[in-house]
């Protein structure tokens, strides 16, 4: 007797969750959930935590790009995904220790985001460390539209990111941030036309990944610890790291490629 079997079909891109590809020495993630307008479920992100990670390793990659589309970087959680949930299954589906994995990150991160940043969205947006962002994005912690607030990190970032006064304007009021308004505010790095978002970031992920990997990795950590100590700690930790790039031989390289008037070759040790 035999048993007839079936290989299973392989995943269109229209089924999966996120997209990745690499780039030189850039690793590229785009979110792939457009008729949601890429809502962050915890599948969605679940895969994007284990593609950065799986970046974050790979010594071929320098930088890490994630990206949406021109319509949407995320527009929020999956409200229907959430909306019949328990305080005590919310609790135990811990949905927010996958977005401690992608804190976690030691490479950079450079977001190309187009329309709208919202919810989920902005929060996943600021756990990215250089932000390109299209003329057209909307950015904003609507949460209290629907009776909650701001969990995977929008309260404590924003304000750190725009100050008291504006982050209690946007989270209480519900209101977006226009491109202009949020890069005028210090929350994303430049604002491009539409057109050029995504080239603009990548073109911004190529001209960093050609520095030092090894002190890509350790500027963005102790730029980091700004966030999260005083200033006096904030120091002594900069310093410290200062001097143990000292130990590198890209160090050694960059160094005497600055005195003999050459490139440096970087080899990320």
């Amino acid at each position: 007797m035999t048993t007839a079997t079936t290989e299973p079909k392989p995943m269109t891109d229209s089924e999966q969750l996120i997209l990745a590809e690499t780039d030189g020495n850039v690793g590229i993630i785009r979110l792939n959930r457009p008729k949601v307008l890429n809502a962050l479920n915890p599948a969605l992100m679940k895969d994007l935590a284990s593609q950065m990670e799986v970046f974050d390793a790979d010594e071929n990659i320098h930088v890490i790009l994630l990206a949406g589309n021109e319509r949407a970087w995320a527009a929020g959680a999956d409200i229907g995904d959430m909306a019949e949930q328990s305080a005590i299954s919310m609790y135990e589906r811990d949905q927010f220790a996958t977005w401690d994995r992608i804190k976690r990150v030691k490479k950079p991160i450079v977001a190309a985001v187009s329309g709208f940043a919202l919810g989920g969205g902005c929060e996943l947006m600021m756990l990215c460390d250089v932000i390109i962002a299209s003329e057209t994005a909307q950015i904003g912690q609507p949460e209290i539209n629907i009776g909650v607030m701001p969990g995977a990190g929008g309260t404590q970032r924003l304000t750190r990111a725009i100050g008291k006064a504006k982050a209690m304007d946007v989270i209480l009021s519900g209101r977006f941030l226009s491109a202009k308004e949020a890069e005028q505010a210090g929350l994303v790095s430049r604002v491009v036309p539409k057109e050029h978002f995504f080239d603009a970031a990548l073109k911004l992920a190529h001209q960093m990944a050609k520095k030092s990997p090894l002190a890509l990795k350790i500027a963005k950590d102790s730029v980091l610890k700004a966030h999260e100590t005083t200033l006096a700690e904030g120091l002594e930790y900069e310093r410290k790291l200062f001097y143990l790039l000292f130990a590198s031989e890209d160090q050694k390289e960059g160094m005497r490629a600055f005195v003999e008037k050459r490139k440096p070759q970087f080899k990320g040790r």
